[in-house]
């Protein structure tokens, strides 16, 4: 067992998973991957399964019935992985959106004397917009509604949605996985929120954020507007301390 776990959720991603889960085990550095199945009906589940031969102790899946947000199936794996001697625990998509060759960097961040306590892959650190295939409006949407959250939660984190994160296991122990309410991209804030109020350093390494290229998107209105409002709720639980 590695000391390194990512975790993927997923729901129909059976035109991904293969070539995710492959270009996961041959990185240099030796990081388990856990993937959290949302029942696919298209078989994302059994490919997996059919993997585990190959890359045996190191691919693990976690099954569940149905489709229930990402915020649910992160802290699922989240469990999972703290029932285990992980000692950091990084989110990736499977789409190919966040550049795999780009996880050890994050954990990098997280190691050493100077170590930070997580580590966000961020597209808009520095103000720079490393975004590719994405349509301008998208890009602008993503990249204000970054700045409304900064604005709104006082925040010192560029790219507040992002979920590209690598956290020391001790984050993952104290911030009340169990509390957090939102499912979507709020979910993403949420984390970094509590994790700054907890007294926790964040650093963010620039990463190139490419659209997928196969599959389906699972952004929807409802998932934008928890975000826009659900900032609003946090910052006033944590005024009144129900946070």
């Amino acid at each position: 067992m590695s000391h390194y776990l990512v975790i993927i959720p997923t729901y129909n991603e059976i035109e991904n998973i293969e070539a995710m889960v492959h270009r996961v085990m041959g990185l240099e550095k030796h990081i388990d991957l856990l993937v959290v199945d949302d029942g696919s009906p298209d078989g994302t589940g059994q490919k997996v399964k059919d993997l585990q031969a190959t890359y045996r102790d190191r691919l693990h899946l976690l099954e569940r019935s149905e489709k229930n947000g990402l915020g649910t199936a992160y802290i699922a794996g989240f469990h999972w992985a703290l029932d285990r001697p992980y000692t950091h625990i990084c989110e990736m998509d499977c789409d190919f959106s966040h550049p795999v060759d780009q996880l050890p960097k994050l954990i990098e961040h997280c190691e050493g004397p100077n170590a930070a306590d997580l580590c966000v892959g961020s597209r808009y650190v520095g103000g720079v917009v490393n975004v590719v295939n994405w349509p301008m409006g998208r890009v602008l949407m993503s990249y204000y509604a970054s700045k409304y959250v900064q604005f709104i939660t006082g925040l010192n984190v560029a790219d507040t949605t992002a979920g590209f994160v690598c956290y020391q296991r001790q984050v993952l122990e104290t911030i009340g996985i169990d509390g957090i309410k939102f499912r979507g991209y709020a979910f993403q804030i949420e984390m970094k929120f509590r994790s700054a109020k907890k007294g926790y350093r964040i650093a963010e390494h620039p990463i190139i954020f490419t659209d997928r290229t196969a599959g389906t998107s699972k952004m929807s209105t409802k998932i934008f507007r928890e975000a826009l409002f659900g900032v609003i709720e946090l910052k006033l639980k944590s005024i009144f301390g129900r946070l």
